[in-house]
C-alpha cells in the first residue's frame, strides 16, 4: 500500500497554457493516507476520471508531481506503479472459468500454485462466487461478471494502491448495495489504499471514510460524510449532495439577522459586513426546515407541490419568486395551501460568493 500526494497538480489536454479555462484539472494539492478508503465525487465532466488515470499513469499532468510514498512517479508508466485498476465496465476474459480468471493476475507474476489457490477461494469467497469458480465468465450475469473484474483487482495483496471508475454503473440497484457492502468488508480485511470515483452521492457516503468533492476541475471540499452533509462549504456541496439538495437562495445579511424576501430572521450568529458586490445566500437542508400553520412565526410561504415518497413527503413552498424544499414526516395538521416556514437556525448556513463564512458566536 502507499500514502500517496498529489503536489501542484494541473492538467490541459491541449498542453501548457496560461488560460486557466484550458484546464480540465486545476491546480490542487491532496494527500491520502496509506490504507485510507477514499471517493471522489463529482457529475460528468469535472476532472475526477482525469485525475484517477494521472494517479494510475494512464496520463502525465501537465504541471506537478505524482508521488507514492514520497517516491516521484509522475512519469513512471502504469505497470511500474503497482495499482490495480477497476474500470466502468468488467475487464475480464470471457472464455476462462471464474478461477482463471482471479487467478491471471497472480499467475502472470509467477506465482506459484500453491500461493494461488487459496487465495482465490478466499476471495471467490468473500465475492459470492464461489458455486460459479469453474463456470466460464461468458456465461454469467454482468453483475457476476463485474464482481469478477473487482476480484481481478483485489486479488493482489502487495498493490500501492485500488482505483476504482465507477464499477458499479451496469449493476442494479439491490446488487450495488451488496457490492458496496462487500468492498468496505474487504478494506477492512485488507486495508488497501482504495480510491474510487463516482457520481452517485449515495456510492461515495457510504463507501468512503473521506470524500472529495469535485466542480468544473477543482476541489471544492474534502470532509467525511457527516461534514458534507452538515456543512458544505461550497454550495455546489451543498446542491449536489442530499435529496432533495440544499435550499440555497440570495439574502440580504444584516449582523445576526438575513433578510428574505422583505421577512426577517435572527441567527444564532454574527456576521461581518460584506462588500456591496458580494453574492450573499443563504443554504439549509430541507430536514431543517419546518412547517406549521400560517399564524405562527416564520416566513409566509404558499404549498405548491407535496411529494409522498413513503418515509416522508417532500414539501416544495414558496416565498414570492423563492423556491424552498421541506422534508417533513407529516403534515396532515396544515389545512389549505398556506404555512409559515421555520428555519432550525442552528443548522442555517451562509454563504459568500458561493463559499461558506463563520459567524460568531455570541
Amino acid at each position: 500500500m502507499a500514502h500517496i500526494t498529489l503536489k501542484d497538480i494541473a492538467h490541459s489536454y491541449t498542453g501548457e497554457s496560461d488560460n486557466p479555462y484550458d484546464y480540465a484539472l486545476k491546480e490542487l494539492n491532496l494527500t491520502w493516507r496509506d490504507g485510507g478508503a477514499y471517493a471522489l465525487l463529482g457529475p460528468s465532466g469535472c476532472g475526477k476520471t482525469t485525475l484517477l488515470n494521472i494517479i494510475s499513469g494512464l496520463l502525465t499532468p501537465t504541471r506537478g508531481q505524482v508521488l507514492f510514498n514520497d517516491e516521484n512517479v509522475t512519469r513512471l508508466p502504469t505497470e511500474q506503479r503497482n495499482i490495480a485498476q477497476i474500470f466502468q465496465f468488467p475487464v475480464i476474459y470471457d472464455t476462462m472459468t471464474v478461477f482463471q480468471n482471479l487467478a491471471f493476475p497472480l499467475k502472470n507474476r509467477g506465482r506459484s500454485k500453491t500461493e494461488i489457490e487459496p487465495r482465490v477461494i478466499e476471495l471467490a469467497r468473500m465475492l459470492g462466487l464461489e458455486k460459479d469458480l469453474y463456470t466460464k465468465a461468458q456465461h454469467l450475469t454482468a453483475d457476476a461478471k463485474q464482481k469478477i473484474s473487482l476480484g481481478r483487482g483485489l486479488i493482489r495483496q502487495s498493490v500501492n494502491a485500488i482505483l476504482f471508475d465507477e464499477p458499479l454503473t451496469v449493476i442494479d440497484p439491490q446488487m450495488k448495495w451488496e457490492l458496496r457492502s462487500q468492498l468496505k468488508y474487504l478494506h477492512k480485511q485488507f486495508g488497501f489504499t482504495m480510491i474510487y470515483v463516482t457520481h452517485d452521492q449515495t456510492e461515495a457516503l457510504t463507501f468512503a471514510d473521506e470524500v472529495i468533492v469535485m466542480y468544473e476541475g477543482e476541489i471544492v471540499q474534502v470532509g467525511t460524510p457527516e461534514a458534507l452533509f452538515e456543512r458544505p462549504e461550497h454550495t455546489f456541496v451543498g446542491y449536489f449532495i442530499g435529496s432533495p439538495g440544499m435550499n440555497i437562495t440570495p439574502c440580504e445579511l444584516q449582523g445576526n439577522r438575513i433578510v428574505i424576501e422583505g421577512h426577517e430572521i435572527t441567527l444564532d450568529c454574527t456576521y461581518t459586513d460584506q462588500p456591496s458586490s458580494a453574492k450573499i445566500e443563504v443554504g439549509i437542508r430541507p430536514e431543517y426546515l419546518r412547517l406549521a400553520p400560517p399564524q405562527e412565526k416564520g416566513l409566509p410561504v404558499k404549498i405548491i407541490k407535496i411529494d409522498d415518497i413513503g418515509r416522508h413527503k417532500i414539501a416544495r413552498v414558496a416565498v414570492n419568486e423563492r423556491i424552498f424544499h421541506v422534508v417533513m414526516p407529516e403534515i396532515s395538521a396544515m389545512t389549505g395551501d398556506h404555512a409559515s416556514l421555520a428555519f432550525d437556525t442552528a443548522h442555517t448556513n451562509i454563504y459568500v460568493n458561493d463559499h461558506l463564512i463563520a459567524g460568531e458566536r455570541p
